[in-house]
Formats: C-alpha cells, sequence, structure tokens
C-alpha cells in the first residue's frame, strides 16, 4: 500500500528535510496539513493557526540550522508542524493528553524549544537575550529568530524588545506573522519582488551607492530624494516604524509561496546587515482546510471534530459556563446602569464580554494584547465616576501586577477584575493555570476577594462587586461548566459573610470556590458509607474573612481543613494568619490546608489534576478519614 505522506514519511531528521528538493516542499506542505487535520480533529487543540504556519516553518527549518539557530515561535501554539518535522511526529497523537506533547513550546520537550512560551508577545525578547548571548560566547555565526503574530505586536513588550534590539544594532531576524489580512495575487507578486529586491545584496550595495552620491549634492536635493525613497518604500512595502525602531524591514511577502520564501531568507541569513530585520509574512489562518478558512475564530481552538464536514462533536448537555453566565449577567446589570463599561485584553469571546459589546458597543473597549494598559485604562475609568469590569484570565492578569497595585489599589479606585480561568485548566497546562491570583491580591490591602462555589454565586457576586464604589473587587471562577444551579436575581451579597451548607461534629471544611461542589460530595460519601457527620462551609470571601464563620468553625470542632484551588500564600495562608493571631488554633488537634501543591503542573484531564492534587472528592473524603475518622 502506497503511503499517504511519502515526502513525511522520508523525514526522520531536520537533514533529511534539508536534503529534499525545493520543488518537493509544496506536496510535502500538503502532507503536514492533511495530517494534522486528522490528528487535532481526535485531540482537540490550536488548528487555524498551524495551518497558516506550515510553509513559514519548512522555510525557516530548510534555511537555517537548527537548533543552533535558535527559534522562538511567540506564544507556541502555532508549534505543531514545528513538532512534526522536530522528531516529535509519532507523538503527535498525545497532545495536550496526561503525559503527552504540550499544546505549545516547551524547553524539556525537545532541543527544538529554546524558549518555552504560552502567554504572548515574549518572543522579540527572547530572541534578542539568545543572540546576546551567541556573541558573547563567539557564536555570532549563529541566528536568532523570533516568529510574532500581529495580533502579538499589540503589546507593549514586543516593542519594548524592538526598541532594545535597534538599540543593540544586532543582527538577529523578527518574522512578523500577519494572518489578519490577505494578499491579491497581483498585490502578492509585486510584493515577493520588492522584497527580495529589497533583501539582495545587489539592493543594499546600490543604496550605498546611491548615498555616497547624494552626500555630494545640494542638502535640499539630497533631503528630497532621501524623503523620496523612505515614501516610496513606505508606501509600496511599509516599514516606516519599524525602521525607526532600528530594524530594516523586509515585506510583505505571501507566507504560503515557499518560491517566495526560500530565496528571501536565504538572503537575509547570508547578508551582511548590521542590524535587525523584520520581514513582514501574510498568511491566512486555516489555509488548507475550507471549514478553518470560512471561520478562523471557530477554529482557533477546538475540540474533537468531523474531519468531512468541520462540525465538533457532539457536547453532551451541560449547565451554562461560567464565562456565558458573567458576561449575561453584566449585560443585564450595565441595562440598568449606563456606568457600568466592560475591558478586556483581546478575549472578548474568550471572557464573555462579547455579549457587552453587542449590546453596548461604545462601552465595551478590547484593548488589544496590553493588559497593563487595560487596567490603568480602567482606573482612568474609574476617576470618572463609571463601573469598570476589567475580565482577564488569571494568567494573564499577572501580566498587569505593577498596575494593580500602583494605579488601582495605592489609590483605592473601585475597578472590578473579573477572573476567568481560575484554578487548573486541564489541557492548556501550567502557562494558563489561575493558581496564583488569590496570592499576589490577597497581599493588597482595600481589596475585596471574592470566590463562587457555583453559577449562582457567581451572579451575585457580580452584583456584589458592581455595588462596591469604594474599594477594587475580583471575583475568581473556572473554566467550563457550572453546576446546573438556578440563577438567582443578581442581587449583592454582605460583605465578608460566608455560610453553612450542613453541619456535623469532630470536623469541619471550609471552602473557597467551586471545590465546594467536592468537599460536598466528601461529605455525602462520609455519610453514607463512614457513618461520619461533618460540617462544611463555603467561605465566599477571602478579602474580607468571615472572622465569626472561622471562629464558630474553630471552637466547635477538632479539625479544621481548607480547601482551595490555589497555592500556598493564598486564602488558606490568611485563614491560618488569622487563627494564630486570634490564639485559636490551640483548640484545634489539626489545620489542614489543601491547596494546589508547590509545583507547576503539566496539563491532563481536570479530573487527573484533581486527583493528582488532592482536591478531588476521593481525595477530600480520604484526608477526613486520616485526621477525624473513627
Amino acid at each position: 500500500m502506497i503511503s499517504a505522506t511519502p515526502f513525511l514519511d522520508r523525514i526522520d531528521t531536520l537533514q533529511d528535510l534539508r536534503a529534499l528538493n525545493e520543488d518537493d516542499l509544496p506536496a510535502l506542505a500538503a502532507e503536514i496539513r492533511t495530517e494534522m487535520i486528522e490528528t487535532v480533529s481526535q485531540t482537540g487543540g490550536h488548528l487555524g493557526a498551524n495551518l497558516g504556519v506550515v510553509e513559514l516553518t519548512l522555510a525557516l527549518h530548510f534555511v537555517f540550522h537548527t537548533p543552533e539557530d535558535k527559534l522562538i515561535w511567540d506564544v507556541g501554539h502555532q508549534a505543531y508542524p514545528h513538532k512534526m518535522l522536530t522528531g516529535r511526529r509519532a507523538m503527535m497523537p498525545t497532545l495536550r493528553q496526561g503525559g503527552g506533547l504540550s499544546g505549545f513550546t516547551k524547553r524539556s520537550e525537545s532541543p527544538y524549544d529554546p524558549f518555552g512560551a504560552g502567554h504572548s508577545s515574549t518572543s522579540i525578547s527572547a530572541a534578542l537575550g539568545m543572540r546576546v548571548g551567541q556573541i558573547l560566547q563567539h557564536k555570532s555565526h549563529n541566528n536568532a529568530i523570533a516568529v510574532i503574530g500581529d495580533g502579538a505586536m499589540s503589546a507593549g513588550m514586543a516593542y519594548e524588545a524592538m526598541n532594545n534590539a535597534g538599540a543593540l544594532r544586532h543582527k538577529m531576524l523578527v518574522v512578523l506573522n500577519d494572518n489578519d489580512m490577505s494578499i491579491a495575487p497581483p498585490v502578492g507578486a509585486m510584493s515577493h519582488y520588492l522584497s527580495r529586491l529589497i533583501s539582495s545584496k545587489s539592493y543594499r550595495s546600490l543604496r550605498e551607492v546611491v548615498k555616497g552620491f547624494g552626500e555630494k549634492l545640494p542638502k535640499s536635493v539630497m533631503v528630497a530624494a532621501k524623503r523620496a525613497e523612505e515614501f516610496t518604500r513606505g508606501l509600496m512595502v511599509g516599514g516606516t516604524l519599524i525602521e525607526e525602531l532600528g530594524f530594516y524591514y523586509v515585506g510583505p511577502v505571501d507566507g504560503h509561496r515557499l518560491d517566495a520564501l526560500i530565496p528571501l531568507l536565504t538572503n537575509i541569513r547570508d547578508s551582511h546587515i548590521d542590524r535587525p530585520v523584520l520581514l513582514h509574512v501574510v498568511t491566512q489562518k486555516g489555509k488548507g482546510y475550507a471549514p478553518a478558512e470560512a471561520s478562523a475564530d471557530k477554529f482557533h481552538g477546538v475540540t474533537r471534530f468531523d474531519v468531512s464536514t468541520g462540525q465538533a462533536a457532539p457536547a453532551k448537555p451541560a449547565a451554562p459556563s461560567y464565562t456565558s453566565v458573567f458576561g449575561k449577567t453584566l449585560v443585564a446589570l450595565a441595562e440598568k446602569d449606563p456606568s457600568i463599561v466592560g475591558i478586556t485584553a483581546a478575549m472578548p469571546s474568550g471572557t464573555g464580554l462579547d455579549m457587552l459589546a453587542k449590546a453596548f458597543p461604545d462601552r465595551c473597549f478590547d484593548v488589544g494584547i496590553a493588559e497593563q494598559h487595560a487596567v490603568t485604562f480602567a482606573a482612568g475609568l474609574a476617576c470618572e465616576g463609571m463601573r469598570p469590569f476589567v475580565a482577564l484570565y488569571s494568567t494573564f492578569l499577572q501580566r498587569a501586577y505593577d498596575q494593580v497595585v500602583h494605579d488601582v489599589a495605592i489609590q483605592q479606585l473601585p475597578v472590578r477584575f473579573m477572573i476567568d480561568r481560575a484554578g487548573l485548566v486541564g489541557a492548556d497546562g501550567a502557562t494558563h493555570a489561575g493558581s496564583f491570583d488569590p496570592v499576589f491580591l490577597g497581599t493588597l490591602p482595600h481589596f475585596v476577594l471574592m470566590a463562587p462555589a457555583d453559577e449562582g454565586e457567581l451572579v451575585r457576586m457580580i452584583a456584589t462587586a458592581a455595588a462596591i464604589d469604594d474599594a477594587p473587587s475580583a471575583v475568581r471562577y473556572p473554566r467550563g461548566s457550572g453546576t446546573g444551579v438556578m440563577l438567582p436575581e443578581a442581587k449583592p451579597i454582605p460583605l465578608g459573610h460566608g455560610r453553612v451548607l450542613q453541619s456535623g461534629d469532630g470536623v469541619a471544611i471550609l471552602s473557597y470556590g467551586t471545590r465546594l461542589a467536592a468537599c460536598l460530595e466528601a461529605a455525602h460519601t462520609l455519610k453514607h458509607h463512614d457513618n461520619l457527620t461533618i460540617t462544611v462551609a463555603d467561605a465566599r470571601f477571602q478579602k474580607p474573612l468571615d472572622t465569626a464563620l472561622i471562629t464558630q468553625l474553630a471552637r466547635h470542632h477538632q479539625h479544621l481543613i481548607v480547601v482551595e484551588d490555589a497555592s500556598v500564600g493564598g486564602f488558606a495562608s490568611h485563614v491560618l494568619d488569622f487563627l494564630v493571631r486570634q490564639s485559636l488554633h490551640r483548640g484545634l488537634s489539626t489545620i489542614t490546608p489543601l491547596i494546589l501543591p508547590d509545583r507547576f503542573l503539566d496539563h491532563d484531564t481536570p479530573e487527573a489534576q484533581w486527583e493528582a492534587c488532592g482536591l478531588s472528592a476521593q481525595a477530600i473524603a480520604a484526608k477526613v478519614r486520616e485526621v477525624g475518622g473513627s
């Protein structure tokens, strides 16, 4: 039987790739696309962006001598073709599975992943650091290449890195993967020609000759000629701002034309350009798969789907997600309160703010991948009496901590942070796990911190945040579906008031957040299998603590177990601090915090992650038996 992937089957190493004839590479690109679509249809993952960079990936590995030449993929969610070509093809069916390949680049996974990623806009900084390291170690013959998307270029960090690179004037390559536009054939052909011409030695030599000749002309003529050249280049191929930052701009070029990419990259590799180069490459998300081309957003991140139709596998009926509950609740509150506004950083649908944008487009702001700006922008809105809701993933809020402290907390401005993807996130792994927000926000004075046990509590906490006008606040909630409870009216909860859901003797569990369902399941198991009745309470607030509730639990039980889905230093630490300061710990036989372990957890199913952390219902029940069971 003839293999469906004859060229791909010949590649065990990148030396095999570089031994191919250039004319064979388009066929290889088609094979990579076909196999990648089949694989991701079974594993889920990021598809659209990966389909868009197949030719670019081939060209980069064909021209540059990776891994000695360092190739850094920004975010890393477009590195599936890169993984397939660098010895990991056989493991692609394990993508995002427990013990399998990461969905992003990861240093421990391969020497071809020189820098781990997951968050955007880090690649240029990392590549510059590697380039300087090469030069200091007398490896200037090597190269450093950063591949960054047009969305990631909206982040300030990318421009900070470019400013530094332009000042240092070390040769390195930044590939701007522009997948938000397309090139019509006539424009594309001209741009290929211009890009190859501008990168070539003859063009650069000609520029130097013209420059030398121009210096002998009257100043007015020289200035006019220089302006004419800059205007013409800017008009035809862009790059004025890039060149002002000290980069040599080349492009745009069609990122799906290997006959354009390979000679262009070869010119750049072999040139003696004395500064960093930015190559502007235009690609199409979802390239080569009709359903993904028609709906790039839908195929950015996918679950299992039918390759023939592009339709996702039917999902089991589930409760609404926490994200959708937030979006709908905020719209309902905004209908009654014109001062409510929403801010997000390039994640309107991921955070549910697309609902507010549809209902009130002038009161919803997507600031791009710029979390620092998002926070201070919200602080300015709060200064004018608006009620800003900043919706960010927990792991992305980390990027704006200084602004949270300096621009919000110190000034005690009522900015409301809606922290999505709190806790563990399954297949997305450590880079996207929201493990630390209770720690880094819990240290800040005046903050009100809340975590709902279910989607009904989330509705009330959003209303609570909306009503707080004299302090910043935050509500953390997880990825995925709620528990299916009836959604209540959006009325505030009294600040610092927890609740007891069931009472018992001996052991008390105090839960913060959505692990309450696991605590109640553990209590049910203990009652019916161990004849052991325990107390289960829902803290609701990390700040202000419900000190009356904690005091009651400490005085009427021998054992206290504190449960939360965050790292050491969060809610449990605040409870322990209160108990010690009030000497209430002396009346307890044991105090046990059940929290996330002090390590980064790799990707896996959520169930496997909770079990590994000791936060599943079974693990919680086992801990109760250990400390207080009969």
